[in-house]
């Protein structure tokens, strides 16, 4: 708010007469009356101020898109092809989405449906899965297990789990992961002994220090070639986005 008064202060500086605007060598009664009149400039034009506010927000919002941009370029390959993440939808399609994301998450649940609209309907997108459980115990524990299902029986396996995660209700537990692994006929031994090894480890720490470089903080987030999407955002949107990037 002290901004915006500063602003709205300066605006009424620069209308005043020349002799006005040498701050420096105002006495304290023209400084006193100087002060006056701005306050009663604002509450007499008090929609200055929201001008104002609305102006450095437009100014920040553009700061933050540019300084975005420059995070995705500057670590491209670790998001778009990182030898290790899964990659859906259309291998070959002309627009990649990347998605941040935590099976505990309320969020990323209601966006996985939205997610799968767009790859039904489009066709022609490609998706970028990285796990980034954040949300406690729960969450790494399932990351760990879905990360050991892709590594030990392959990116169908992979998928068919984490889409029964993301529309899993009640508390995630060994137990209930074994059990959903073998309704999907998969190993669930092997997926278990899998879990704390070196490899698993490394996918879900290299995904937290790219997280970190990009500040992303909350799950979902999105990568859209080259634009960071914080947070949730509808099937329309999205596709609105994805419409734009092709030009």
């Amino acid at each position: 708010m002290f901004r915006t008064l500063a602003t709205s202060a300066l605006a009424l500086t620069l209308a005043l007469p020349a002799a006005a605007l040498d701050l420096t060598n105002m006495t304290a009664e023209e400084r006193a009356n100087f002060r006056e009149e701005i306050r009663a400039y604002l509450l007499d034009n008090p929609e200055i101020i929201m001008e104002a506010v609305g102006v450095l927000e437009a100014r920040e919002q553009a700061a933050q898109a540019q300084a975005d941009l420059s995070l995705v370029s500057d670590n491209a390959a670790e998001l778009f092809d990182d030898g290790y993440s899964f990659v859906g939808g259309n291998p070959d399609g002309d627009i990649t989405l990347v998605e941040f994301l935590d099976y505990r998450c309320g969020f990323c649940k209601r966006a996985h449906g939205e997610v799968a609209k767009m790859l039904e309907s489009d066709g022609n997108i490609r998706l970028v899965v990285k796990e980034f459980p954040i949300l406690g115990e729960q969450s790494l524990l399932a990351s760990r297990f879905a990360v050991a299902t892709k590594q030990v029986a392959g990116g169908d396996a992979y998928k068919g789990l984490t889409d029964a995660l993301m529309t899993m209700s009640g508390d995630v537990t060994m137990r209930s992961l074994r059990r959903m692994a073998s309704t999907f006929g998969l190993d669930a031994d092997a997926i278990e002994a899998r879990m704390d090894s070196d490899e698993v480890t490394m996918e879900i720490q290299r995904t937290r220090a790219l997280a970190q470089r990009l500040q992303i903080t909350g799950t979902p987030t999105f990568v859209l070639q080259d634009e960071l999407l914080r947070g949730f955002l509808p099937y329309d949107e999205m596709m609105a986005l994805v419409a734009e990037k092709r030009g």
